[in-house]
Order: structure tokens, then C-alpha cells, then sequence
């Protein structure tokens, strides 16, 4: 072992997340009751799970909590922004996923945090109609708006460090347009000249983050951080960036379960999958073309697990269909259905069917933290740019695609990266492969 370079997570962290809905409310209140001693973390990589470090005689499992230095729970602060001005206590009773047993001990605390103002165009979420809303003459103003709201905050809760978490609904699919989005310049001046076509306000939130020493982590699918001129403003702050897109639900059964036909040689003929849900989310995925960004982002997980060129026999010209239907009455209690037609020896056909019945923000609330918390380590310890490492807990990982990099959607590859990276950030060898 030797001795690791990650700076100690001492003093206060500031998480500000973009969004106050299902899930960031059921995020902030798990913690809160978690510091009181009143609920447990369950579903965190970060506070449960065990990694092997060393080999022989000197093998031990540990918690990444004992390989290197992470940010405590008591030493979060949480602030957020919102385009309705909803308390964080009055935003967790309106979504309806946590039962009020599981709200009031936090009440104090969940009042205490009041959304700012947000950055908003209501062209990029028109099933949004909240008035909690910035004025700004333009994308450069609402970026410079953004970037005093951090410095605010981080002084006003006497803050060490700040983390930023798009938490926020999914906006229209934009494009990656290389004249924009290829050079830091382009995407500055894109900004002063008022780009709104462009320059979606998610990118407003990263920029600003970035231009402030933070690192910033993309929720939801948009385009956002997936750009160029992006990876070049993390290179400039020296910042960790990392996207996109929760890994909770479906994707995540979709990751894990396709590497069993890989791993069995079975071939696939077809994969449908299909979900419904009630909740601010499913509300704005109802608009065709802020699903477009969704499809986008889930469609990507199955074509680079199971490849064509890989085994021609097997994964040439399956049939992979995604959808997501709004329905009120199941508010934040997702379900999800996936047809998959495999077929075995001899071409014979067999089918796969798996429901799932989950909760959005149940299982999105443990990714939250722990995106927080390791993208918080990945700052400390000098780390720049796309944290591939994060891909476990991302549906669409971030990736050079400007260099024909295939993204790792593998789910036990994906764990691989992880554990492979906190070891090497604890000191120790990384000593898994990826094949």
C-alpha cells in the first residue's frame, strides 16, 4: 500500500441541487433522519457496500469509508434551486412518496431549506408552469446569476466544499451542434449572444458550478456536460464532471440482467420495455420531445453490452424499444415491464419477462448521495474531467465520443471501475480487469 493523495474531507460540504421534487426531497430527508439515527442509508454504495483491498495474507474488506477519506452525513448542508418557491418540507408533503412519520422529525430542518430562485425556460419543460423563476437578460447573465447564488450559499453556511446536482426534470432533446458546443469559446460566446436554442439552462447550472470550484453531476439525460466545450471547462477549473442520467429502475435491471445472455451465449431476437408513472418526472416525459432526450439516454444501455460484432449469430438486428407513459394514479410508484425473446439451441425461442414494481425516488435517493459524496472525493483527490468511474450509477455514462470511446454499460464492469478507482485513490493496488 501506499500512501493516498486524497485530501481529507474536513469542514462543511454544500450539496445544491438543481430541482426540489420526489427526489431530491426524498434524498435530503433520508439524510436528515439518517444523522438523527432515525432511518438507515439503504441502497448506498458509499455507507454499505465492502471492497477487497490487498491479495493473500494481507486481503481484508473494507467499507470506502475506511479506504479513504469521505465527506460524513453530519457534515452536509443542502441547498437547492426550484421554479416553485415550496419549502423543502412543503415540497416533500406535495410529492407524496415519504409518509408523514418519515417527514415530521425532520420538519425543522426540511423548513429551513428554501429554494432559490431557479434558471428556467419554460421552452425546455413546457409541462413546467412555476413562477419561482430568475430574471435574466440573457444565458451569460443567468450563468453569472448562478455562479453568485453558489458563492452566497457556500458563505452563508460557511461551506468548505460545494457539490451541484441536477436533480431537475429532463429538458428537450438539444442536439450536440459542433459549432456551438465544440470549444469553451464557442459555448461562452454562444451564452453572451443568447443562444436559447442551443444553450439549454441545465449548461447555465454546469458552467456555473464549474466556473465556482465545484463539481457537477448531470441526473437527468440532458445533453449538458456530454459536450466538448464542457470537458474543456472541467479541464480549465481543474473539476470532476460526471453523467449522465439516474441508473435506477429499469436501466439498472437492463444492465445487469443482459450480461446473463451475453454471459450464457443466448441470443436475443427483441427487448421491449415499458413503464408508467405519476410523479413531476412522468409529467414532463408525456411531452414527445423531452422523452426524445430519455430514449436517448436508455436505449444506449443494451447495444454495448450485447454487440453485433461481437457475436454475429447471437445480437444481429435485435428489436429494442423503450417507452414511458405518464400515469397520474401511480404518482412516484413506478412500474416497469420488459419483454425480452431470447432464443437458445438450435434458434429455439424462449422469453424472459421481468415487472418491476419500484419506487422513483427510493431507489434514486441512495444514487444521489452517493454521486455527492464521490464526485466530492474525486475533487479532493485532484481528479478532472469525466469520472467514467461513476458509470455504476449513470444510465447513459459519459464518454469521448469525438474518439470512437464506447461507453462501459456492463453492470459488473461498471462495479469493477468502482471498486478499482477507490482502491487506487486509498492507496492501494487495483488489481480487477475488465475483460
Amino acid at each position: 500500500m501506499t500512501q493516498s493523495n486524497v485530501k481529507p474531507a474536513t469542514g462543511k460540504l454544500g450539496v445544491m441541487v438543481v430541482g426540489c421534487g420526489a427526489v431530491t426531497t426524498t434524498f435530503m430527508t433520508g439524510v436528515l433522519m439518517a444523522r438523527k439515527g432515525l432511518a438507515k442509508p439503504v441502497g448506498s454504495m458509499t455507507q454499505y457496500d465492502k471492497i477487497r483491498v490487498g491479495k493473500g495474507e494481507d486481503k481484508k474488506y473494507l467499507h470506502y469509508g475506511d479506504i479513504v477519506s469521505l465527506a460524513s452525513l453530519d457534515d452536509i448542508v443542502f441547498g437547492t434551486w426550484d421554479v416553485y418557491a415550496d419549502n423543502a418540507f412543503e415540497a416533500a408533503i406535495k410529492a407524496d412518496v415519504l409518509k408523514a412519520k418519515d417527514i415530521f422529525p425532520v420538519e425543522d430542518e426540511l423548513k429551513a431549506i428554501v429554494p432559490m430562485k431557479a434558471a428556467f425556460d419554460k421552452n425546455f419543460a413546457s409541462r413546467l408552469d412555476g413562477t419561482h423563476v430568475k430574471d435574466c437578460k440573457d444565458r451569460w447573465d443567468m450563468t453569472e446569476q448562478l455562479r453568485e447564488d453558489i458563492r452566497n450559499f457556500k458563505a452563508a453556511n460557511g461551506c468548505d466544499r460545494i457539490v451541484v446536482l441536477w436533480s431537475a426534470s429532463t429538458e428537450v432533446y438539444v442536439p450536440v451542434n459542433m459549432e456551438v458546443h465544440d470549444t469553451l469559446e464557442h459555448l461562452e460566446a454562444a451564452m453572451k449572444a443568447n443562444d436559447t436554442v442551443n444553450i439549454a439552462p441545465s449548461m447555465c447550472y454546469a458552467y456555473a458550478a464549474l466556473a465556482e470550484g465545484a463539481p457537477f453531476i448531470m441526473g437527468a439525460p440532458n445533453t449538458t456536460v456530454d459536450i466538448p466545450a464542457m470537458w474543456e471547462m472541467a479541464e480549465k477549473t481543474q473539476m470532476p464532471i460526471c453523467g449522465k442520467d439516474f441508473k435506477t429502475g429499469q436501466t439498472l435491471v437492463k444492465s445487469g440482467f443482459a450480461p446473463i445472455i451475453g454471459t450464457r451465449c443466448l441470443g436475443l431476437n427483441g427487448w421491449f420495455s415499458t413503464n408508467i408513472l405519476g410523479n413531476r418526472d412522468g409529467l414532463v416525459l408525456d411531452e414527445p420531445a423531452n422523452f426524445r432526450t430519455k430514449e436517448v439516454s436508455k436505449l444506449s444501455t443494451l447495444e454495448s453490452i450485447l454487440v453485433e460484432e461481437n457475436q454475429p449469430d447471437l445480437y444481429t438486428d435485435y428489436y429494442h424499444k423503450v417507452r414511458i407513459n405518464y400515469y397520474p394514479p401511480r404518482n412516484d410508484e413506478k412500474e416497469a415491464w420488459d419483454n425480452i425473446d431470447i432464443f437458445g439451441w438450435m434458434g429455439y425461442p424462449m422469453q424472459v419477462k421481468i415487472n418491476f414494481l419500484c419506487r422513483d425516488s427510493i431507489l434514486a435517493a441512495p444514487v444521489c448521495l452517493d454521486l455527492v459524496i464521490l464526485s466530492d472525493l474525486a475533487a479532493r483527490a485532484g481528479k478532472v474531467g469525466i469520472q467514467r468511474f461513476l458509470s455504476f450509477f449513470l444510465k447513459s455514462p459519459m464518454h469521448d465520443y469525438t474518439q470512437n470511446e464506447i461507453p462501459v454499460n456492463h453492470l459488473y464492469q461498471q462495479h469493477t471501475m468502482l471498486k478499482n478507482a477507490i482502491r487506487e485513490m486509498g492507496g492501494y493496488e487495483a488489481d480487477e480487469e475488465i475483460d
